[in-house]
């Protein structure tokens, strides 16, 4: 089973947050620590997510929600470090209405293939991503893309508790990881 880094969004993920949940479920899952998760410094989060690979013992996976995606994005382009692959789930738009300004910093994503297997899961109806602008990503970045319905953000306030379906997805692309 490989070592799995819980990348939180804005704000960090709460108790009720499926990537919470699942960290107190499975000890393969660790949280990388930025210094500040509500005024996010891009800098700052690519460090920290370093930091925290370097401490796995082989290539992890990463589990990403909302700013997070981004960021693996940005560090994927300055960090040679390998990882097994990237579960992005609920990436947002950085041009859209409802981006936070303090997110600022993370503008623009790069938009250039990702080097390692990655997958986005998207919502139909994201506040903070189109689902338009999000398969334009998904091309941008060759990762696969699963639209599985009306589930908002895909965060605590869309109800998912522990989110079977997304730990299921998850488990599938670990799965099919070559590393």
């Amino acid at each position: 089973m490989h070592d799995i880094i819980t990348l939180p969004g804005l704000g960090g993920s709460g108790d009720t947050h499926w990537q919470t949940i699942w960290e107190h479920a499975d000890a393969h899952f660790t949280r990388f620590q930025p210094a500040s998760w509500d005024r996010p410094d891009l800098d700052d989060w690519e460090q920290s997510l370093e930091r925290a690979i370097g401490r796995c013992a082989k290539p992890p996976v990463l589990v990403a929600h909302s700013l997070a995606c981004l960021l693996v994005a940005h560090w994927a382009t300055r960090f040679p470090s390998t990882i097994a692959g990237a579960f992005l789930v609920a990436a947002p738009d950085p041009d859209g209405a409802n981006f936070p300004a303090d997110a600022v910093a993370f503008k623009p994503v790069p938009d250039r293939a990702l080097r390692f297997p990655s997958l986005i899961i998207a919502s139909t109806n994201d506040p903070y991503g189109g689902l338009e602008k999000t398969q334009q990503r998904a091309r941008a970045w060759k990762s696969g893309l699963i639209v599985l319905g009306a589930l908002g953000h895909i965060n605590a306030s869309s109800g998912l508790g522990d989110w079977p379906q997304g730990r299921a997805l998850l488990d599938a692309f670990s799965a099919g990881l070559s590393i």
